[in-house]
């Protein structure tokens, strides 16, 4: 369900409740992948080397971070932004489903082109996540900011940190690492598009047993004798249906996380690049975690990681991300395509009561 597909059987799910859904989907997927993302971002913003040979490392590993973070700041700092981050994540899964759903619409209808290819995908595929960025850059910048403060706090909440940093730094704080964030997101966002879309199919070519229920359904004299049978068994039919779509959610959730490393690792410097510059004058929150550095502009950044990090530098803090790319993208589309179904269930359900009645 993910894009528009004239030979899908589910049409008639509008753009608002796409919106819906993919909401929701963010929002759980949030709740779930917070602590990761924490451990990421502070792997992303440590000068020293992540190594436990390295006596100033405050950091160097997921479950030492994990450790060391609980010991030192308790439960809840893995859910440190989590305020802003939901803005975030819920804002976001509204904005890029809807607007990829009426490109490939857009596609389908004005142009020759096929809407299930790879390239149409990745095109409109990045082109809704840079729009969606656009969206939500701001909380974007504000929830690195809770995630990088150990303590004391430099914010109290979210009001506060809105308005110290816009009286402090100015307005277009809120866009920092906006250039490396566009410059990532099209590739990155176009690439989990497409390649859970191209995923999907080869699912289907090695497990056609989607295909192979439809054709025995249709043609079998087996299949009609089976359905023959399993409508005098209630129970059994119930059955069968749960396992096939749980089968189907399992597939999506093991495509979307493919999806998800290949285009991380592809894309990651990137991200590094975001973070780093998200936190440019907030200097003295980041003075218990190590060393800090400002950086002039996205070129600067690179260069100072390069020369001073070593090329490996440039992919701090890959393990977590690799890892919160797998559950985050394969918990997005399942969660995205599940809410889908559910809505369309109940506007299906809706629809044949009102006939009935």
């Amino acid at each position: 369900m993910v894009g528009y597909d004239p030979k899908s059987e589910v049409k008639s799910i509008s753009a608002v409740e796409v919106a819906v859904a993919g909401s929701a989907s963010g929002f759980v997927t949030r709740a779930l992948i917070s602590p990761v993302d924490v451990i990421k971002i502070r792997f992303q913003l440590q000068i020293e080397q992540l190594s436990p040979r390295n006596p100033l490392a405050k950091y160097y590993g997921i479950l030492q971070t994990a450790h060391r973070i609980l010991h030192e700041e308790g439960l809840t700092a893995f859910w440190k932004g989590h305020v802003p981050a939901q803005l975030l994540s819920i804002s976001y899964g509204a904005v890029q489903f809807v607007t990829f759903e009426c490109l490939t619409e857009l596609v389908h209808n004005a142009t020759p082109y096929d809407t299930r290819n790879f390239i149409v995908h990745f095109v409109c595929g990045g082109l809704a996540a840079c729009t969606a960025t656009m969206t939500v850059q701001p909380l974007d910048t504000l929830r690195t900011r809770f995630a990088a403060q150990g303590e004391p706090k430099v914010y109290q909440n979210l009001r506060h940190a809105v308005v110290t940093m816009y009286q402090t730094e100015g307005p277009l704080t809120f866009y920092r690492g906006l250039t490396p964030t566009i410059i990532a997101v099209f590739p990155y966002a176009g690439l989990q598009f497409s390649f859970y879309n191209l995923l999907q199919q080869l699912y289907k070519r090695v497990m056609p047993s989607e295909g192979m229920n439809a054709e025995l359904q249709n043609k079998s004299v087996f299949r009609l004798r089976l359905d023959m049978f399993l409508k005098d068994m209630p129970s059994l039919k119930e059955v069968v249906d749960l396992m096939q779509k749980f089968l189907g959610n399992v597939k999506n959730l093991v495509c979307g996380s493919c999806a998800g490393v290949i285009s991380k690792t592809l894309t990651y410097p990137f991200d590094l690049f975001k973070k780093r510059l998200q936190v440019g004058g907030f200097e003295q929150a980041r003075a218990a975690f190590g060393q800090v550095r400002t950086y002039k502009g996205l070129m600067d950044c690179a260069g100072q990681i390069v020369r001073e990090e070593g090329p490996v530098g440039l992919f701090k803090g890959l393990s977590p991300s690799l890892l919160k790319a797998a559950l985050s993208t394969g918990f997005t589309f399942f969660w995205y395509e599940f809410f889908c179904n559910l809505l369309y269930a109940l506007k299906d359900t809706g629809s044949t009561k009102g006939q009935e009645g």
